[in-house]
This record gives structure tokens, C-alpha cells and sequence, in this order.
């Protein structure tokens, strides 16, 4: 249901403190964007931001005579779209981190290593891994961890370094496009009911020219030549329960979709159910293991874990662009890009824009907006908002991340070289939608 369905929004966009609200937020967004070079973290400015702008919002609705209960109202709405998304991210990242303290993904990349694969071999491999890692685990995830196989085989060959980390990027984020696991952005877009779960697979083909293109292009770039290693295998035991955990998590997955299919009720409750699967299996491995060599398990260590970063920027998100919604802003911009421009222009300009802005929130405000659009389209949307990022190293948290674990041999120019191909797979994988889809 639209913002504007359920409560009127103010409609003060003319105002001086509109305004000043609209400039909050870019002036929060330009620190979220610099955060490479200042170091603060993402979530601070985007909370001062949030606060900031629902003040704003409180003086404006009091000035013009609109009642608290409908200013709580929006509030409150923005509260349970924020709380449902936090929840579900929060037991898929406690998952994630409990799989990586048993070594699953220490003992996948020590296999990849001991394999002794030629780099272009490696080039194809470690980027179809990130690909369907993705689906599951979140964009950034997926690529720290592939990207550590790439920098323990490719340490004496920057090329190597760079158009694998190129390749990750762009892997990432068409993995994650076509799963509403995948990434926050499918995730907004499935919880908010613009399309079932099997819905989302209809992208799976165009992410796979999203990332296939490119990868293409640079192929003929990548060494032909295998990279030097050690005499002895590296070997990495998975510790106790880290099959089990695995299991954990696709069944965790599967009651989350049973939860929204059948009984109809929001999949992070399905998601919470599933968190308790992997807290009583703790309690037995806490129960058997821990006075072994193997290290005590702890569950709510691994929720600790969690990045409370990603979580609070996405609090911060939430709350100032739903403010700005509310003010009125939302529905200009659907005015001037939804109705002035057509629906598949817009969406393909939401992806060139998450190439400058997080994804999150882009289509946050997409959603906010509620464009009367079809499923083609909104799908449309989740393909182009989820890969666009790919465009500069600086559009996705998997860019800015492998940037800095990259000892300078992945930078923002060494991606800018190979924007031409990255764009090109854009463009394929919009065309491959329309074909398949249209």
C-alpha cells in the first residue's frame, strides 16, 4: 500500500525547512559515500540525518495544523518496515557467521587453492562461486569471502588481483538479483509484496548475462598462466556441526517461504523460527564440544557478530527517506520519473543512479513512491537496482570493501577502466529481461 494511501502527506515541499530536510540528507549521504577516505562509519551521519528530519517533520505538521496521531501514524509505519527487514538480516548474517567460525568458507577456499588452477580458470570459477554465494549470503559477504581466494593466488599478479575483483563485484551483485535473499534491495521488494518468491527467478537468466558479458570482455585480459605455489596442500578441517549448520540455514530458508506462502504472515517471522533451530543445535554442541579443541559455540556471539553497521545505516535510511516521503518529496520525484518519463526509463535510470547511491536507499524510496507498475517492471527494477551498482567500484558495499583488502591492486580506476563492459552486461541483461520476461 502506498504512503499516500494510508495517510495524507503533507505536501510542504515549497517550504525553507523542506528543503533544509532535503539537504540533510544529501549533505548525510556525501559522508556515506566519502566513507572510504573519512573512516565514519556509514550509519552515523544517515541516524543524525533520520533524527534531524523527523524534528523537521514534528514542527512542520504542528505549524500547519495536522494532528500528532498522523504523524505517528507514518512513523510508525516506517518502525515496521524497519523492524521486519533488521530481523530477517539479523538471523541471516547470525547464519553466516556461525558457518564462518565452523570454517565452511575456510575450508572452500583452501580446496579452491589446493586445486592448483590456471588464473583464468580461477577467474571463471571464483566468479561463478560469488554468484550463487550471493544468493544467499549478502553481496558483500560473498565477496570478502571469494576475494580472499583471489588474493591467496593471486599475490604476485596485481592484473590477476584486479579483473578478479572486477569480476566479484559485478558477481555479487547479479547473484544477489535474482534471490530475495540476495540482496536487501529483493528482499524490500518481496517483504513489500510487489512480488511472490518464485517470481524473483524469472531474473535468474538476465543476471547471468549481467555477469557473463563482462566477464567475457576481460577474460582475453587475464594471464595465461598458472600461479606459483607452495609444495604442501593448505588444510582446513570444518569444525563440529558445520554441515549440520548448513542444513540449518536452507531449512531456516524454506520455513521463512512456507511462513509467507502459506500462512500468509511476514517471512521474518519464519526467519526468527529458524534462528531458534540454530540456538537449541548450539546448546548440544555446547553440550558435547565445549571443553574440546574445537571452541566453544556460541549463538548469541555469532548475533554480536552481525553487521550492526549495515543494520543501523539501514535504521537511518528508513526513517530520513520516509521522512522526506511524508513532507511530499516522494511524490514529486514518481510525478517526474514514473509519469514524465514512463515506467521502464525510470527503472533503467534507478540502476544507473545505485552506480552513485546505495541501492538500499534507492529503492527504499522506489517502493515508498509505489508506482502503479506490473511485475514485469517491478522486476525490472530489482534487476537494475540490484547490478547497477556494479558500474564503479564505489556503487556496492563489495566494491568499497574489496577495495580496501586489495593492498592497492583493485582501485576506483582499475574498475573505471572496464565500465564500458560492465555497462554493456547492463544493457544485455535489460534486453535478456525484455525477451525472456516481456
Amino acid at each position: 500500500m502506498a504512503l499516500a494511501e494510508e495517510f495524507d502527506v503533507l505536501g510542504l515541499t515549497n517550504t525553507h525547512r523542506g528543503l533544509y530536510c532535503v539537504l540533510i540528507f544529501i549533505i548525510s549521504y556525501a559522508f556515506v559515500m566519502t566513507e572510504e577516505f573519512t573512516h565514519l562509519r556509514k550509519s552515523k551521519p544517515v541516524i543524525l540525518a533520520a533524527g534531524i528530519i523527523w524534528a523537521e517533520v514534528a514542527y512542520l505538521a504542528s505549524s500547519n495544523g495536522v494532528p500528532a496521531e498522523a504523524v505517528h501514524t507514518a512513523f510508525e509505519r516506517n518502525l515496521a518496515e524497519f523492524a521486519e527487514l533488521m530481523l530477517f538480516l539479523l538471523v541471516a548474517m547470525t547464519y553466516i557467521n556461525a558457518m564462518a567460525e565452523r570454517n565452511v568458507f575456510e575450508a572452500l577456499r583452501a580446496w579452491l587453492v589446493n586445486r592448483r588452477f590456471g588464473y583464468r580458470k580461477l577467474f571463471w570459477i571464483t566468479g561463478v562461486i560469488t554468484f550463487f554465494l550471493s544468493a544467499v549470503a549478502d553481496n558483500l559477504t560473498s565477496a570478502l569471502l571469494v576475494g580472499a581466494v583471489v588474493m591467496a593466488v593471486g599475490a604476485n599478479s596485481p592484473k590477476f588481483v584486479a579483473l578478479g575483483f572486477i569480476n566479484l563485484v559485478i558477481a555479487a551483485n547479479a547473484g544477489g538479483a535474482f534471490s530475495p535473499f540476495g540482496d536487501i534491495t529483493t528482499l524490500m521488494v518481496w517483504q513489500a509484496g510487489k512480488a511472490e518468491f518464485f517470481d524473483f527467478f524469472e531474473l535468474f537468466l538476465p543476471s547471468v548475462v549481467n555477469f557473463a558479458v563482462p566477464a567475457a570482455f576481460m577474460h582475453f585480459a587475464i594471464p595465461d598462466e598458472a600461479p606459483s605455489f607452495s609444495d604442501e596442500d593448505e588444510k582446513v578441517d570444518l569444525k563440529p556441526g558445520a554441515l549440520v549448520i548448513c542444513g540449518l540455514f536452507l531449512l531456516t530458508i524454506v520455513t521463512a517461504v512456507s511462513f509467507k506462502q502459506f500462512l500468509h504472515l511476514p517471512p521474518f517471522l519464519g526467519m526468527m523460527v529458524g534462528l531458534t533451530y540454530l540456538m537449541f543445535y548450539g546448546y548440544r554442541l555446547k553440550l558435547v564440544f565445549n571443553y574440546g579443541n574445537f571452541g566453544k559455540f556460541d549463538v548469541f556471539q555469532h548475533v554480536k557478530d552481525s553487521e550492526w553497521d549495515t543494520l543501523l545505516f539501514f535504521f537511518g535510511v528508513v526513517f530520513a527517506v520516509g521522512g522526506l516521503g511524508y513532507i511530499g518529496y516522494l511524490q514529486l520525484a514518481s510525478a517526474a520519473m514514473y509519469d514524465g518519463l514512463g515506467a521502464t526509463t525510470a527503472n533503467i535510470l534507478i540502476g544507473v543512479l545505485s552506480a552513485i547511491v546505495d541501492n538500499i536507499p534507492v529503492m527504499f524510496a522506489v517502493l515508498q513512491m509505489n508506482p502503479d507498475m506490473d511485475i514485469y517492471q517491478w522486476m525490472l527494477v530489482t534487476l537494475t537496482a540490484g547490478v547497477g551498482g556494479s558500474m564503479l567500484s564505489v556503487g556496492s558495499a563489495a566494491g568499497v570493501a574489496l577495495m580496501g583488502t586489495s593492498r592497492g591492486m583493485y582501485t576506483f580506476f582499475s574498475h573505471l577502466k572496464w565500465t564500458p563492459a560492465v555497462i554493456a552486461g547492463y544493457a544485455a541483461a535489460i534486453f535478456a529481461h525484455y525477451l525472456i520476461n516481456g
